[in-house]
């Protein structure tokens, strides 16, 4: 057994109606509902320091992970010294979790005790 559809045109071309015109038998009109789209929630990733991690691998991390040239790197990899914490980043809430991730594992793989955290932006 065939499955037919049928989309809104074949049944408007059946009724013998065209779109936009009132409906002839006093029947109600359907209107179709848009959703209200909003965009993300962004969540912050921030980087946070410690008395261990070398400078250059906190350089190296803001540059293989966040794409940073090696001046904005520098940049934030002193706030991260002198300000105790820095954002590294604005992302949708996975991105934002999953690159936080990801630097956390790299510092492990490399015996770092460097921390990232993710913050509501």
């Amino acid at each position: 057994m065939s499955s037919i559809r049928f989309t809104r045109e074949h049944v408007i071309r059946a009724s013998g109606e065209t779109p936009g015109e009132p409906d002839r038998q006093g029947g109600l009109a359907v209107e179709e509902a848009r959703p209200k789209l909003k965009p993300p929630a962004m969540y912050k990733v921030v980087l946070l320091n410690d008395d261990y991690t070398p400078m250059d691998f906190v350089v190296e991390v803001l540059e293989v992970f966040f794409a940073m040239n090696r001046e904005k790197a520098t940049r934030i990899m002193l706030a991260v010294h002198t300000q105790g914490k820095a954002v590294c980043g604005i992302f949708t809430r996975d991105v934002a979790e999953t690159k936080a991730a990801m630097v956390v594992d790299y510092a492990r793989e490399n015996q770092h005790p460097l921390m990232c955290q993710v913050e509501v932006a």
